[in-house]
């Protein structure tokens, strides 16, 4: 047996054998995949990546620094001027899925670039406001939307583009939010005072224009195919014949996704398509792996075996022209000697995917093509991951290519017929996305029901210490301006260490990042709250640390907690309205904090309640692993409650 690998253009996509018996010859099985390159012009596209976190988050966490400015301006109270920047940070966060939709159907170049523009237009018109009330809609919501949209791209492209250096590339691209802080404040303290507010918007505009060119470099990666073949004889033809039939049986069974109908007990992948969710179609997750339509081929993989031959092959050809990998002798000589006891527990690999998609695509006169399905970032289950891949058994246990396997969906092709009576703005790929990102079916879990709320509560506290911690100094009086100055910005680089700590954390098998999350998030609101006790810049500068580190242990360890308590393959779903929660938190907690300085003509308040908010969260998680461990219990005790029944002799009875 041999597998060997070419790259797929859109001019040129994967052609497939023709599926009539009376064909001479029936062509290899393929598959199309998207396999990171792991370097190359994937560095390239870490650093844009960096320099869009550094425009994006060191516009919103520095933004602060504008309200004293636009209050006096417009006589407004802090109540007033305070929902300006939140909602920029609110919506920044709530319009994730939306975002992330829209990379899932036209690229992360064309939305990043697109964000850029609306941010920038946004921020530009700003400079005309008249009342905060302008300020709410062109700054906080046209900007919020622009920021959104160049943030999500940068986020998700960096794991596309990596494997094994996931973690560093993530790492490094994500700290470019705290490079941006510590930057960012001083200077957008500078020029508040010499050129003013307005001025300001328009060098923040300058900013998200230049993301033009950092979003110019997320170019889509070319989907490879993966052949396996055998060597030709009578019988394998005629076995290969068999495979078509079977084939265009599993294709008749596809068709009854839609309609709820209950697949045979060989096909138990394809029950987990439900015919509607609350956009009309199935989310990405519900439909099959590529591993799983794998299944029941005649032809067999040893994907528990890393095949260094297959993996190196893979992304030395990738972005080159088309080329051809065949695994070595002495691999076709392990494979052919695997048991069957062993296969049964190995992923098999066939001719099903290739046919399937062709024979749909033609069929159907489907407009989306294998390749551009395979290049869809939402079909993937770990497009939201941005820790090593090495904490996942899915990656250790197959090899390169299982893996990407076993993690990629294969949803069918797009019906031109499907997009009729609905908006031309949001296609099936779309709906499909928004899907798999809100999944209300989550709320029937208990601990992702915790993990929401905490996240909400971490929110509503979060943006506060960025927003206020200098007006405070100010007010207070007993710290120099230039060294007010520089407390957010002390704040970012606490996020840098933070987050290269926990990216070391993370690579220990050992240390449970849920227990880093809680301390590191009840180590910050307890200094939130006691924040109060001293102005000295000592103090003052003690806290800004203990509070970067904290939220910078909360961002980085958060897609790992997920995926140790839920699993790698409701993460994207998680994410997505984890990002809902997050927004509205970070929506509503500056301006909670607003008025509570209104009411009391102080920040102490402010900063004991979005200090107990962030404590309130941690404390929230500390018992997730025993709720985690009693639902798992519970579902086992369901499942086997449920085949005991099947199984009975009355159920028996009834089925004869």
């Amino acid at each position: 047996m041999k597998m060997k690998q070419r790259v797929a253009t859109d001019e040129q996509p994967f052609k497939t054998g023709s599926t009539d018996d009376s064909s001479p010859s029936i062509e290899e099985p393929a598959a199309a995949l998207v396999v990171p390159p792991d370097g190359g012009w994937g560095w390239v596209v870490m650093i844009a990546s960096f320099c869009c976190n550094f425009m994006v988050d060191g516009v919103i966490l520095s933004g602060g620094a504008l309200l004293p400015s636009i209050r006096a301006e417009f006589n407004a109270t802090e109540s007033q001027v305070a929902p300006i920047v939140s909602l920029l940070a609110g919506f920044y966060l709530l319009l994730g899925p939306i975002a992330s939709a829209l990379a899932n159907k036209y690229g992360f170049r064309k939305v990043s670039i697109s964000g850029s523009v609306i941010a920038f237009i946004g921020f530009a018109i700003s400079y005309y406001a008249t009342s905060p009330l302008y300020l709410y809609i062109t700054y906080g919501l046209i900007g919020g939307f622009g920021v959104c949209l160049i943030f999500m791209p940068a986020v998700l492209t960096v794991g596309f583009y990596f494997e094994k250096w996931r973690a560093l590339a993530t790492g490094i691209a994500l700290c470019g939010s705290g490079v941006g802080t510590f930057v960012m404040s001083p200077i957008t303290a500078i020029l508040i005072n010499k050129f003013g507010w307005r001025v300001t918007i328009l060098f923040q505009a300058g900013m998200m224009l230049s993301c033009i060119i950092f979003g110019s470099t997320f170019r889509p990666i070319k989907p490879i195919t993966v052949v396996v073949e055998e060597e030709s004889s009578g019988d394998k033809e005629d076995e290969r014949r068999a495979e078509v039939e079977k084939v265009k049986d599993m294709m008749k069974l596809q068709g009854r996704l839609d309609a709820g109908i209950r697949m045979p007990h060989d096909m138990k992948f394809a029950t987990r398509a439900t015919p509607h969710t609350w956009m009309g179609v199935p989310n990405n997750t519900r439909y099959p792996t590529a591993e799983e339509v794998f299944r029941g081929s005649t032809t067999v993989i040893n994907a528990q075996r890393r095949s260094s031959a297959t993996a190196s092959a893979i992304k030395t050809n990738l972005g080159a022209k088309p080329a051809y990998a065949t695994v070595s002798e002495k691999d076709e000589q392990e494979d052919s000697s695997t048991t069957p006891e062993k296969q049964a527990k190995q992923p098999l690999i066939g001719s099903v995917l290739r046919v399937i998609s062709q024979q749909d695509y033609h069929s159907q006169r489907r407009q989306s093509s294998t390749v551009d399905l395979a290049a869809r970032p939402l079909n993937r289950e770990d497009i939201f991951f941005g820790a090593s891949l090495a904490r996942l058994p899915q990656y250790t246990s197959r090899t390169s290519l299982g893996y990407h396997l076993a993690v990629t969906h294969i949803p069918p092709p797009e019906d031109p017929k499907d997009s009729k009576g609905r908006c031309r703005m949001c296609p099936v790929a779309v709906r499909r996305a928004l899907a798999t990102l809100l999944d209300f079916s989550l709320f029937k879990s208990l601990t992702f029901n915790i993990l929401a709320i905490s996240g909400f509560f971490t929110m509503l506290g979060f943006f506060v210490p960025f927003m206020y911690v200098q007006n405070r100094a100010y007010k207070s009086g007993a710290m120099e301006n230039d060294l007010i100055d520089w407390l957010v910005a002390s704040i970012g680089i606490a996020n840098i260490i933070g987050r290269v700590l926990c990216g070391l954390v993370s690579s220990m098998p050992k240390v449970s990042p849920l227990l880093v999350t809680n301390i590191a998030l009840t180590v910050g609101g307890i200094s939130t709250m006691m924040s109060n006790i001293s102005f000295s810049p000592y103090y003052q500068f003690l806290y800004c640390v203990l509070f970067g580190f904290s939220v910078a242990c909360f961002a980085a360890l958060r897609s790992i907690v997920v995926v140790e308590y839920l699993g790698l393959e409701r993460l994207t779903n998680c994410y997505g309205l984890f990002l809902l929660f997050q927004g509205i938190g970070a929506l509503i907690g500056a301006p909670i904090a607003g008025m509570l300085y209104d009411a009391t003509e102080s920040y102490d308040v402010s900063f004991y309640v979005s200090g107990g908010f962030i404590l309130l969260s941690a404390v929230m998680c500390y018992p997730i692993r025993r709720i985690n461990n009693w639902e798992k219990n519970r579902a086992e005790a369901k499942t086997k409650a449920s085949l005991s029944t099947s199984d009975s002799p009355l159920s028996l009875v009834n089925k004869v």
